[in-house]
């Protein structure tokens, strides 16, 4: 009975706001830089803790240039958003899409304070068909540069020259 009850009185209440066909539209400066979509958008209010968002069905993320043309996308099957830290963790079937490269990843998680993504593994394949795997994913907001650790792929030779 001890530990019932001290597991009783560790219970938080959680508070679920539950929204439908939800557009979101993210600004920096007065300009738009991107809108996303998510068919569910749960805000969820702990009785201790810190609110967030969950987009239990996905969520689909278009970046947009200065004449809010699509330049690039985020898609993931599920997605959290963790307001007081300033980090959204995309999960399952993450799809990255730029100009440059597509990269995949079962996790991708964007810290907006240093704006910059990361991932724990996963393979970029670029316009040129190479491919590469690895580990220790990170990338700027604007993904126009990444590292990864531990590459490992394929790459396309072209008169003997490496990419």
């Amino acid at each position: 009975m001890k530990k019932v009850s001290a597991i009783d009185a560790k219970k938080v209440a959680l508070t679920k706001d539950r929204t439908y066909g939800v557009e979101v539209v993210y600004s920096d400066s007065a300009k738009v830089k991107a809108k996303g979509y998510a068919p569910i958008l749960d805000k969820v209010t702990p009785s201790a803790g810190a609110v967030y968002s969950e987009m239990p069905k996905g969520v689909k993320i278009y970046f947009l240039d200065d004449f809010l043309k699509t330049k690039g996308s985020i898609t993931s099957d599920y997605a959290i958003n963790k307001e007081t830290e300033k980090i959204t963790i995309f999960r399952k079937n993450v799809v990255v899409v730029t100009d440059n490269m597509t990269f995949t990843t079962e996790e991708l998680t964007w810290d907006q304070n240093k704006q910059l993504y990361t991932s724990p593994a996963g393979t970029v394949t670029t316009k040129d068909g190479n491919i590469l795997n690895g580990t220790s994913f990170s990338a700027p907001q604007d993904f126009s540069t990444y590292s990864i650790t531990m590459p490992s792929g394929q790459a396309n030779v072209e008169n003997g020259k490496l990419p």
